[in-house]
């Protein structure tokens, strides 16, 4: 399905994230500080893993040359504004995923974008 696409790429980019916090020892420190031992390492890389071979490579080429400039390369779309930089999308914006073509991009900021 091609809304799966980036179902796909949304769910590596919180794992991606949620692996980062994992790693970063001060990030580590505050949550066992609260009380929240930080494990599941081995879960995460695994899940991240079964993601990866889901998403086709055309599409993970674009989320890692986004990734090199934004910590969150996938962003919502709400009132026809992008989320990631805040500026309205021109009208001719698409909001149809197909099952080959392009991902949706944000012309200012190039994230890719999914509607709510």
């Amino acid at each position: 399905m091609s809304s799966d696409r980036v179902y796909h790429l949304v769910a590596l980019q919180d794992l991606e994230l949620m692996i980062r916090e994992a790693q970063d020892p001060t990030k580590k420190e505050e949550e066992e500080k609260l009380g929240f031992p930080v494990q599941g390492m081995a879960e995460l890389e695994k899940a991240r893993e079964a993601v990866l071979k889901k998403i086709p490579q055309r599409d993970l080429r674009l989320y890692q040359r986004i990734k090199a400039k934004y910590d969150r390369v996938v962003v919502p779309v709400r009132s026809w504004i992008c989320l990631g930089c805040f500026q309205a999308l021109p009208t001719k914006a698409t909001r149809a995923v197909s099952e080959n073509g392009p991902l949706p991009t944000c012309e200012n900021c190039g994230r890719i974008l999914y509607w709510l």
